[in-house]
């Protein structure tokens, strides 16, 4: 796409994306409230009334509920029909923090979970009753074996940070039953959060390691820190630079050395499905995010999934119960004497498995068997996020700027020198009809802007997200000012976020 300069395009273009919004500011139904006002009416009652006291003892009853709001019908369908308008979904916009909570999630998958013979199941009803969902269940573990070269598979975890303390649990007892003295796992300095926290839960030590100068973990880094109390080591790969970890074999050569357990925190997979199996890196344990790599999206806090895959000896630590097949039957496995015990309500997450695996069959298979459609998605997002790093590199500083999986990360380097930093071009990036990409991660990054565009995108998306990119580029240049008062085109206008944080007001009146 051939770029214009800022100067001709710049107003026009935040005018063609966003457009003056027609959305009143939506009071709080406190506000609305209106003393005898209600929302409902109910037919005259044929049997005797009972109090609530009568029913449940006066000790439980209040006299009122102070302050509960009183609107008409229409003033409640009114007002969560507006407060639904004001959302920014996967359905309405491009969202460039990608996977982490917007991936697109194909329809298909909503009408296979809401097929009321899943949909109704009951993990409490007798095996034979469940025999379908149990061969769901199978089916998944198999594809995520064959996509990741881990024999072994659970499906209990119900989130990604869920997954790495199952992972964490099964390496720590592998060395307990071994009787190792292992006290300490190596964490790289770009790891996610939630990798330190869960070492420190299991009871491990935490030993840092920098990236370096290329945005790699380097195998002298390791080296320097790795003996015989090094349980194992947490590495996120690709890594959250957006890079794959060049060093990752030889690094996991050296874990292995002092019999430790090579922790892959598989966040990132949806760039490498079908291109490389994790366990011919070396991997011995690895949870998947099937809210991320395989859709169904879980912004809000949920629901997810975190399936942990193993190699063939850490297979009897996996959680149980767990679903196999035995014979034409599948039988639940409800004890297993190294097993690290239940680590969640029943079997997981279900209707985000059969989301997951309506997701992988939808793509199809070769007649082979391999997983080409499965690798044309990762190269599919790998694809784009290059070249949204292609198109904005003259625009942004990249700290890392090497060919980037399926994310690429700036920063705000180029245009502190006019005092605007990534929350300014993030608030901006409101103004022209999208949602802000995440912001201030990874921490080694000043600055950080990480962009995921994922598989889903087409190129006009793209184009059109790197031309608002761009032309704030230009405005942090030329009009500064129009950058730093940002968001003025939205609901609601840029407000005091520390005032949020540090004075919230929790309660009503």
């Amino acid at each position: 796409m051939k770029e214009t300069s800022a100067a001709t395009t710049m107003t026009p273009l935040v005018d063609r994306i966003a457009g003056p919004l027609l959305s009143p500011e939506e009071p709080l139904l406190f506000e609305k409230s209106q003393p005898g006002r209600v929302g409902y009416s109910l037919p005259p009652l044929k049997t005797p009334r009972v109090t609530f006291e009568q029913a449940f003892g006066s000790e439980l009853a209040r006299e009122a509920i102070v302050g509960f709001p009183e609107v008409s019908e229409n003033e409640v369908v009114r007002h969560f029909v507006r407060l639904s308008q004001k959302n920014y979904s996967i359905d309405t916009g491009f969202y460039p923090l990608g996977s982490c909570t917007m991936k697109y999630n194909p329809k298909i998958n909503e009408e296979i979970a809401k097929i009321s013979e899943l949909s109704s199941l009951h993990p409490l009803w007798p095996e034979r009753f469940l025999q379908p969902a149990f061969s769901i269940q199978v089916e998944l573990q198999k594809l995520l074996s064959s996509v990741t070269g881990l024999p072994g598979f659970t499906l209990q975890p119900n989130a990604g940070a869920h997954g790495e303390y199952v992972g964490i649990k099964i390496m720590h007892a592998y060395h307990a039953a071994k009787g190792n003295k292992k006290t300490k796992v190596i964490v790289p300095d770009s790891a996610h959060g939630t990798n330190p926290a869960t070492c420190t839960m299991i009871g491990y030590e935490i030993v840092p390691v920098k990236t370096g100068p290329k945005g790699y973990v380097e195998v002298e880094e390791v080296k320097k820190v790795i003996d015989s109390e090094v349980a194992g080591i947490m590495m996120t790969n690709p890594n959250t630079c957006g890079l794959f970890e060049q060093n990752i074999v030889e690094i996991a050569k050296l874990i292995h050395s002092v019999d430790g357990i090579f922790y892959m925190d598989g966040a990132n997979f949806n760039a490498i499905v079908g291109i490389v199996k994790p366990s011919d890196l070396g991997v011995d344990i690895m949870h998947i995010n099937l809210h991320k790599t395989f859709s169904t999206p879980h912004g809000g806090g949920g629901p997810g999934a975190g399936p942990v895959g193993v190699r063939e000896d850490l297979i009897p630590y996996l959680p149980v119960p767990r679903v196999e097949k035995r014979g034409e039957r599948y039988v639940v496995v409800r004890e297993e004497a190294q097993s690290i015990g239940r680590v969640t309500g029943y079997l997981g997450n279900f209707s985000i498995h059969i989301r997951a695996l309506t997701y992988m069959l939808s793509l199809g298979r070769e007649r082979d068997g391999t997983d080409t459609y499965l690798k044309r998605m990762s190269t599919a997002a790998v694809l784009n996020a290059n070249y949204i790093r292609e198109r904005l590199k003259k625009h942004y500083h990249i700290p890392y700027n090497d060919v980037c999986m399926h994310e690429v990360v700036l920063s705000d380097e180029w245009q502190q020198a006019g005092g605007i930093k990534t929350l300014n071009i993030a608030k901006r990036l409101m103004d022209y009809g999208y949602h802000p990409m995440t912001v201030y991660f990874p921490l080694i990054i000043h600055g950080a802007m990480m962009i995921e565009p994922t598989e889903s995108e087409t190129k006009e998306t793209l184009d059109l997200f790197c031309d608002s990119m761009i032309a704030i580029a230009e405005e942090c240049k030329q009009t500064p000012e129009v950058v730093l008062n940002a968001p003025t085109r939205v609901n609601r206008e840029r407000v005091d976020e520390l005032r949020a944080q540090k004075q919230p007001k929790l309660r009503w009146g």
